[in-house]
């Protein structure tokens, strides 16, 4: 039987080839002007998902 992916977790996170699972930061819709440029950029880059969650994400994403 066919397993279905769960939408939400396919547009946010990626699994590497080396198993890890990348996700974005929050933070970065609105309220923009009140943080610094730094803080920005720093939020731009894609980071790795903790340990805890990576068991749950890897069940909603079985193929990948």
């Amino acid at each position: 039987m066919k397993l279905k992916t769960h939408r939400g977790a396919r547009k946010r996170f990626k699994i590497t080839a080396g198993g890890k699972v990348l996700r974005g930061h929050s933070a970065k819709r609105h309220f923009t002007g009140l943080k610094a440029s730094g803080r920005m950029r720093k939020l731009k880059k894609v980071t790795t998902v903790s340990p805890a969650g990576v068991a749950s994400i890897k069940q909603m994403l079985p193929y990948g």
